[in-house]
């Protein structure tokens, strides 16, 4: 979980759902706490855990929402019950929502709502030449990124507290994309991120980039590195910040590994 404050849900919650077929409300006063089957999964699939999102699955998981709801027959995505299984890996054949091919490093614009800026905009002042020439996208093998905001690094990535990096500055400052891909995610709807951008690199990669004040791109739109996406604030935070994420096969890892020196 981001170490940001919590805000209400957005969207429907989850639908309890016992055991043995009945519904129990657990925020009713004397009311008990409804029976979650807790038998193991096989792998590629999870069990839905009270107060989970759809969205937040799919995160956890490095897969786009909208591809488990199919995998699933899920109609509503902000309607799936607690104690149900659901498929998170795709199944034989289906490679999941189709990404944009790697792009040239310069960046260009991809529609109205966003305006590109050169890479060296994105990159903070360094003294290693690695930064000054940051790959545009995804290598073969792994993920090489530019930064996707000036600003002070306020908070490092730690396992347990804090699962990205938090880079001060001041509203509307310019977020940018950290690498070409495709935005899988733009909306308010994951509690403790804000308005929020998920953008899909390959099948194992995600980035996200939470606490916006402005959301400048749509989910399904496919971005170059350096693209302006988003505008910096303190939506569902306690301070004016970017909270940027790398998850890998959808668990959270150190951005500092994937970006240039600061």
């Amino acid at each position: 979980m981001l170490a940001a404050c919590a805000s209400r849900q957005v969207g429907a919650p989850v639908v309890d759902r016992t055991v043995g077929g009945t519904t129990t409300d657990s925020s009713v006063p004397g009311a008990t706490a409804p029976i979650v089957d807790n038998t193991p999964v096989p792998p590629g699939f999870y069990r839905v855990k009270p107060g989970d999102r759809l969205y937040r699955i799919a995160l956890e998981n490095g897969q786009n929402y909208r591809d488990i709801a199919r995998w699933n027959n899920i109609q509503n995505p902000d309607q799936i019950e607690v104690g149900q299984v659901l498929r998170v890996k795709p199944p034989a054949g289906d490679t999941g929502t189709p990404l944009p091919p790697p792009v040239a490093s310069t960046p260009a614009s991809t529609g109205n709502n966003a305006a590109a800026v050169p890479p060296a905009v994105v990159t903070p002042p360094a003294t290693s030449s690695a930064a000054s020439g940051a790959p545009s996208a995804v290598s073969s093998g792994d993920l090489q990124l530019s930064w996707p905001a000036k600003g002070d690094v306020v908070g490092r990535f730690d396992d347990s507290k804090n699962k990205g990096l938090n880079i001060g500055g001041r509203v509307s400052d310019p977020i940018y994309a950290a690498g070409a891909g495709k935005v899988v995610y733009s909306g308010a709807g994951l509690r403790g991120y804000g308005n929020l951008i998920i953008i899909k690199h390959d099948a194992t990669f995600l980035t996200a980039y939470a606490h916006n004040s402005k959301l400048l791109v749509k989910e399904g739109d496919s971005v170059t590195r350096g693209q302006r996406i988003a505008e910096m604030g303190n939506s569902d935070a306690d301070r004016v910040m970017l909270h940027f994420e790398v998850r890998k096969d959808g668990k959270p890892v150190d951005p500092m590994k994937y970006l240039p020196p600061h």
